[in-house]
């Protein structure tokens, strides 16, 4: 099946945004403008990213299928829970001691990504128009639970399952109905009236992005959370919609690393951390901010690096087919030599 530039183009543009989020985070205090730009790409960037995620979810769910997703996503999961537990205790963050099933950091991805797909093997027998409206109102509901939270990633499995099971639903000609000029000019109205909503608006709690907490913590009046809720999801839906509308469906130099996003993802979590514990960067003008995108771009660059993806593929797809390609074409070389 031959791969389609404009979703790894997406991914890239996605993954990028994310190492960038995380890089720009600990000045969104305050900055009022920086702070705009975080929440603003916090809108879209998550949602955007299980969209895709959920559009190339095909599996069958049998036992075979369940013991590759366990391989593929809970292994790395656990080294990586082990690996961030031991960095974060030697370059002295605090909250280094978790347990195992409450996910660090960016983790929380790889669980809930294997519990959408379990989702899935029971949602995809319900008909879209019902199945996602369905997932949304769990999504809506499961907030007024207190205890749920970063254990399990139990809160953002079930907040976000309606972008990945939306995914699975829509074909590549709904997507690119997103494409068409008239949408286009629409999405950059609407960029812009969100980015200055959030400008204007009373501060928003990053929770309600996150998604990763209960109403009864981000509201004195939890009883309205579900409208809140219902209204972050109206946002994201038309933020997603609009950014991806303005992404290249040409291949180009980068695009192929669209396909190496589970390695950034999980890796620059230790260049993120060290960054923050070690307070190397401040920001106090816009030039500051395109010096951390730089920043960010030259992160997803090398941990998207043959070399590193030899490196790591060991612990992140417990294979080593390219430390082996690598060495069987040296030892090919030499023996021609």
């Amino acid at each position: 099946m031959n791969r389609n530039a404009y979703f790894d183009n997406a991914k890239l543009l996605l993954i990028f945004l994310v190492v960038f989020g995380h890089l720009i985070q600990p000045f969104t205090d305050g900055i009022a403008w920086v702070n705009t730009l975080y929440l603003w790409i916090y809108t879209f960037h998550m949602p955007a990213f299980i969209f895709l995620a959920g559009f190339f979810a095909r599996g069958s769910g049998n036992k075979k299928y369940i013991w590759n997703l366990t391989k593929k996503l809970l292994f790395p999961y656990l080294v990586f829970q082990l690996l961030f537990t031991g960095y974060f205790f030697f370059i002295g963050k605090d909250d280094w001691a978790t347990g195992i099933f409450y996910p660090h950091w960016s983790l929380w991805f790889l669980f809930s990504l294997f519990s959408w797909h379990l989702l899935l093997n029971l949602f995809k027998r319900i008909p879209g128009k019902y199945g996602v409206p369905l997932a949304m109102g769990i999504g809506l509901i499961i907030g007024y639970i207190g205890e749920i939270g970063h254990t399990f990633s139990l809160s953002r499995t079930f907040v976000f399952f309606p972008f990945f099971l939306l995914g699975y639903w829509l074909t590549q000609e709904h997507v690119m109905f997103l494409k068409r000029k008239s949408v286009k000019i629409a999405s950059i109205a609407i960029m812009s009236f969100v980015a200055a909503a959030i400008h204007i608006a009373p501060d928003i709690p990053t929770g309600w992005l996150l998604a990763s907490k209960s109403y009864v913590v981000l509201l004195d009046l939890p009883e309205y959370g579900i409208i809140a809720r219902a209204l972050v999801y109206l946002t994201a839906i038309i933020m997603a919609a609009s950014v991806l509308a303005w992404v290249p469906t040409t291949r180009g130099r980068l695009t192929d690393l669209g396909t190496r996003t589970l390695y950034v993802y999980l890796l620059h979590g230790f260049f993120i951390q060290y960054f923050r514990k070690a307070d190397l960067f401040d920001v106090g003008h816009p030039v500051d901010i395109i010096g951390l995108a730089v920043i960010a771009a030259t992160i997803v660059l090398v941990l998207s690096s043959k070399p590193v993806l030899g490196l790591w593929q060991p612990l992140i797809e417990a294979k080593a087919s390219i430390l082996k390609n690598l060495f069987g074409e040296h030892n090919r070389k030499t023996t021609q030599q």
